[in-house]
């Protein structure tokens, strides 16, 4: 089924990912988000979504944290980080506002695909998380298969946006251990309004 094809291919990325982890780049992130007043998250759709599950997570860490867009957001100081998260590093409102945010002497994480893009270039640290690869915008469908290359079975960002959740998550279980947090920690700050 294509179904199967399609999970294999999101698990063989979000490995690909895993294995290819520079770990001076993560400990440089880990560093970043625990010596920051507040952290920003930033991310539009589905990207926003992974933005907001991390953003949760950090919370339950200790960590301020805001949501870039929320009628409780602060302003930005020198002393935070904003952490933007795009596919393509091209996204207008995302280039804007960590254009914003950098101005005010924030540090700015980037995750992307797409290390030389905008975004990329103006982060003070690049996350690369893979994604689509230039081979989906290839149309020429016999060039493709004749080259070996196939599209992927995975719609528009999926392999960026999973790939980006399952790395965060992994953040997470770091930062539990380098800040010496328990599960139990983390229940502690959970919401009881539910």
């Amino acid at each position: 089924m294509i179904l199967n094809d399609a999970i294999d291919e999101i698990v063989n990325n979000v490995k690909a990912v895993s294995d290819e982890i520079n770990e001076e780049n993560v400990n440089e992130m880990l560093d970043i988000l625990t010596s920051s007043r507040n952290v920003f998250l930033l991310g539009l759709g589905r990207s926003g979504l992974v933005a907001r599950a991390f953003a949760m997570r950090l919370m339950h860490l200790g960590i301020g944290v805001y949501v870039v867009g929320e009628t409780i957001t602060p302003a930005i100081q020198d002393d935070d980080c904003l952490l933007a998260i795009s596919g393509s590093g091209e996204t207008s409102y995302i280039i804007s506002t960590s254009k914003t945010a950098k101005k005010r002497g924030a540090k700015i994480i980037a995750v992307t695909s797409y290390v030389d893009s905008t975004l990329g270039k103006m982060a003070d640290l690049v996350v690369h998380i893979k994604g689509r690869t230039k081979i989906d915008l290839d149309k020429d469908y016999i060039r493709r298969q004749i080259d070996g290359k196939h599209q992927s079975l995975s719609p528009l960002g999926t392999l960026f946006e999973v790939t980006t959740l399952i790395f965060m998550d992994g953040v997470i279980a770091q930062l539990m251990v380098n800040l010496g947090q328990t599960e139990e920690d983390l229940k502690e700050r959970h919401t009881v309004l539910e």
